[in-house]
């Protein structure tokens, strides 16, 4: 990969500016290098977006309850979540 090296003043007001310093002294990264992350992981370039709204359709259609929005009996949970784990929850009220 070749670098093509451009420079460029990123205006930033006083407090985002020392966070950057002080995250650079904590991981002893440059600026530079955390800003470039930054952009890097905001303005991905596998999808972005569209991955980030696949994944979370896939993690919501894996939770979905069966029931079409019927939500449970909370003392059926409950019961059915101790017989299983041998767990005490506190009661409802």
């Amino acid at each position: 990969m070749a670098l093509l090296e451009k420079r460029l003043q990123v205006l930033l007001d006083d407090e985002r500016f020392r966070r950057l310093e002080s995250e650079s002294a904590v991981t002893g990264r440059s600026v530079g290098s955390i800003v470039r992350a930054a952009i890097d992981l905001h303005f991905s370039t596998a999808g972005g977006g569209d991955a980030r709204a696949a994944a979370a359709r896939r993690l919501l259609d894996a939770t979905a309850v069966p029931s079409a929005g019927v939500e449970p009996d909370w003392a059926e949970s409950k019961a059915a979540v101790v017989a299983a784990g041998a767990v005490t929850l506190p009661s409802k009220d």
